[in-house]
């Protein structure tokens, strides 16, 4: 696959997959041993893995939205710089439903091997989100 490829394949796991909840597309673009190397605890591992954190969240944030803002590919890599938004409407490792909208920088690097999403690595600021979320004091509270 060239790198062309590979990066209509990820944008597609942002605007359709994760975006738009379709479960169903994930087995399509995503193999089924994907290797993750950002794991959540209590998950599964592979695709049934990625299924249960995208459950997961989209359940703590109905109005999930991965907006990716830059896009790099080279061999069989694609690097995305993204914002993940979402109001805060149920449960969320253990975080009772705040109300709260968050707005959370990411990075994800991603792997690709005959035409599907193989190997996974990403980076998101949880802190930001937990402050956001109200569970931890912010930087401002946190001097003042």
């Amino acid at each position: 696959m060239s790198t062309e490829q590979n990066k209509r394949i990820m944008r597609r796991v942002y605007d359709e997959v994760i975006n738009q909840g379709n479960l169903e597309l994930a087995e399509e673009l995503i193999a089924v041993d994907l290797i993750e190397h950002e794991e959540f605890p209590g998950l599964s591992q592979g695709l049934e893995g990625f299924k249960q954190f995208l459950k997961m969240f989209r359940d703590a944030f109905p109005d999930l939205r991965f907006s990716v803002e830059d896009t790099v590919a080279e061999g069989d890599k694609v690097v995305s710089r993204f914002t993940i938004r979402g109001t805060h409407k149920g449960e969320f490792m253990g975080i009772a439903p705040t109300g709260r909208q968050v707005e959370v920088p990411a990075i994800d690097i991603c792997r690709f091997a005959d035409g599907k999403l193989v190997e996974h690595w990403g980076q998101s600021d949880m802190m930001s989100m937990m402050a956001q979320l109200g569970v931890m004091p912010t930087s401002a509270e946190h001097a003042g």
